[in-house]
């Protein structure tokens, strides 16, 4: 099941019995929904807990016969459409027109008396995501959208979520496919509007997933951190043994200063070590940049080796 579905389930299991926030949630299905008319409303998902939800909202506020057909996603060829209509156009006007609707506008507007309070407001937007909205996979991406068929409704939902006094929500519209998405990003945002429309659990999900996410980035940080330096000390340790091998082979490390002599036989027998290790190992400690120093001469001295063989060759 998707996350999505996991979110529209807990919606729809979110009991009230106020008869205004029944309504204001049966409103939002109804006006979000595929077709909402004075002589037709036909609601179509692929949940199958909103398709409950809608039908116990219509018989408890309505009664009126529902006609229900399931037939298979277009799309996929697997996920089931359910497809909920009224049968009966006195019916479809008499809900119609309950809503404060007349069939002559020109276009389709939220009626606010529907929703005249914040209690009202959340139990309408409720209704809205049961019937067009979604959110991704929290471990893939923090996204949510309603998928809204009309520009006027798609502004009068951003403009009831900007004025909810209790979440600072600032919802984005796009065009997509003919649609108008109304879409948030971030997860506080996503977790700020399941909370309010609903659905905490799935909020917490949300946020338990991003506290994984952010630890699992920590460690993934350290644990590449630490290889690189693995790796800088490795890189550094074998151009240290080269240069170490090429005095042993050239005037012997007898020839080096007593300190030069101590730090390239310790790196001789720990190749793996650091130069702060190799520092505290010295007889007399000396600091990481003092074994630093000791070995950028070491390296000098083999290139001074080098340099002198160079030019007896030359001669």
């Amino acid at each position: 099941m998707s996350f999505s579905s996991e979110v529209k389930r807990e919606l729809s299991l979110r009991e009230s019995f106020d008869r205004d926030t029944l309504r204001a949630e049966l409103y939002g299905m109804l006006l979000f929904g595929k077709v909402f008319r004075d002589n037709q409303i036909v609601f179509t998902t692929e949940s199958v807990h909103a398709g409950r939800k809608l039908t116990f909202l219509l018989q408890n506020l309505f009664m009126p016969i529902i006609e229900k057909q399931t037939t298979l996603s277009p799309k996929s060829g697997e996920t089931k459409l359910y497809k909920l209509l009224l049968i009966d156009s006195d019916e479809c006007r008499r809900v119609y027109e309950s809503f404060g609707h007349s069939g002559k506008e020109v276009t389709l507007r939220v009626n606010r008396a529907n929703v005249s309070s914040e209690e009202l407001s959340a139990a309408f937007v409720r209704g809205v995501f049961l019937s067009c909205g979604s959110v991704s996979d929290p471990m893939k991406s923090y996204h949510a959208e309603f998928c809204v068929p009309y520009k006027n409704l798609a502004a009068d939902l951003c403009k009831i979520l900007s004025e909810v006094t209790e979440c600072a929500f600032t919802p984005k519209t796009v065009v997509r496919n003919g649609n108008y998405i109304v879409y948030f990003k971030g997860s506080e945002q996503i977790c700020d509007l399941l909370t309010y429309i609903g659905a905490p659990i799935q909020a917490m999900e949300i946020m338990g997933t991003k506290a994984v996410k952010q630890v699992r980035n920590n460690i993934n940080r350290r644990i590449n951190g630490e290889i690189a330096n693995i790796g800088k000390v490795a890189s550094a340790s074998a151009r240290q043994l080269d240069a170490i091998e090429r005095i042993k082979r050239g005037r012997g490390l007898e020839s080096l200063p007593d300190d030069l002599r101590e730090i390239a036989l310790l790196r001789l027998e720990n190749p793996e070590m650091s130069l702060r290790d190799l520092g505290a190992n010295l007889s007399v400690p000396i600091s990481r940049s003092g074994a630093n120093h000791r070995m950028q001469r070491l390296l000098e001295y083999a290139g001074g080796l080098e340099e002198n063989n160079g030019r007896k060759n030359d001669l």
